[in-house]
């Protein structure tokens, strides 16, 4: 079996991250110290520091930021999917976390997404019916 560039490589760190979406849960970290959630998870706030953080589920509610079709990707087996919606959507919780685009539809900035998982992996679609 070919190498794959679009599943993760676990850690002790991680691994609660990836069992959670493995399990159709998405995660962020919040800090105790100044409040403010990240993503991608870290084993300290990026933004003051603090190693007092903890898991936290998130949403799964996001809006979209930025996309962009990706048209040619030669690693595995990202070449199978061209193309694809690689994307940068801010979470309900305040982070901004890069993703993919699944299930089609028109695209517009600021639209209301919701997260999916494919192969324990979260990817976001246009949310059904938002409000």
């Amino acid at each position: 079996m070919s190498a794959r560039y679009d599943v993760p490589e676990t850690d002790a760190f991680t691994w609660t991250y990836w069992d959670a979406a493995a399990r159709g849960r998405l995660l962020v970290r919040r800090c105790g110290a100044c409040g403010r959630a990240h993503h991608y998870p870290r084993e300290f706030c990026p933004y003051c520091w603090s190693e007092d953080v903890t898991w936290e589920e998130a949403s799964g509610r996001a809006t979209l930021y930025t996309w962009s079709v990706v048209h040619r990707n030669d690693l595995p087996p990202f070449g199978e999917r061209t193309p694809y919606v690689a994307a940068v959507v801010d979470l309900a919780e305040g982070p901004r976390m890069m993703t993919e685009m699944v299930g089609g539809g028109e695209l517009r900035a600021g639209m209301e997404l919701e997260v999916a998982f494919r192969e324990g992996a979260p990817v976001f679609r246009i949310q059904p019916n938002p409000g």
